[in-house]
């Protein structure tokens, strides 16, 4: 049997980026938003959740609405000063990744300068075999197509070999428009038809490996 490619998200999949990483990073969207449109605070949320809710990310609704650089929107927008005391991870999970059968890469929307931050932070990237970032898609952030095709063709496999691991309900649909199995990590009661799997935990994957589920 072929061994599987996992792709796996990394906020609030591989560690809690609710708890004070996100909150930040959306109070810093919303700032931009406010100081590049020159409108108030509550506007400039309003907007940002718009845009993300619209296009997966509200960078790309500063792009296509304000010709916003997307390098410039993220520089500014993920800017931490201690962001090693704001990451929230179980160390155990490095030994579980390791264990699971064939290969993984991290599969993100975050900015290439963050997410090379937090995988140094929490050992993940001695456990990955590589990574995607949102500079890597070229800006299509998932759940765009784009993104997905972007991943598939750069790795040169078939999206039927693939196992693909989020928070995100709304991004795994398009995954398994593609042909992947999904692993959505949530504590919701009731499965969509487009998941295969629901874990509470990444933990969780060895064990659903080992009987015969997503893996």
């Amino acid at each position: 049997m072929t061994a599987p490619i996992w792709l796996l998200d990394l906020d609030d999949t591989l560690h809690n980026a609710s708890a004070h990483i996100f909150p930040r990073i959306n109070t810093a969207m919303t700032r931009y938003v406010a100081d590049s449109l020159g409108v108030d605070m509550e506007t400039a949320n309003r907007l940002r959740t718009q845009y993300w809710r619209r296009y997966g990310a509200t960078m790309l609704g500063m792009m296509r609405k304000h010709g916003t650089d997307p390098r410039h929107f993220l520089h500014h927008t993920h800017q931490f000063d201690n962001l090693a005391q704001l990451v929230v991870f179980d160390p155990a999970l490095l030994r579980h990744l390791r264990r699971l059968p064939g290969r993984r890469y991290l599969f993100s929307n975050a900015p290439r300068a963050y997410l090379d931050q937090v995988l140094r932070i929490t050992g993940l990237h001695r456990v990955l075999h590589g990574s995607f970032s949102i500079e890597d898609l070229g800006f299509h952030p998932k759940p765009q197509r784009r993104a997905y095709q972007t991943v598939l063709r750069s790795l040169g496999v078939s999206a039927r070999r693939c196992i693909m691991v989020e928070d995100s309900v709304a991004n795994l649909r398009e995954a398994k428009r593609l042909g992947m199995r999904t692993v959505w990590v949530s504590r919701a009661a009731k499965r969509p038809g487009w998941v295969d799997e629901i874990i509470r935990d990444p933990l969780e994957l060895i064990t659903r490996t080992r009987n015969g589920g997503a893996g």
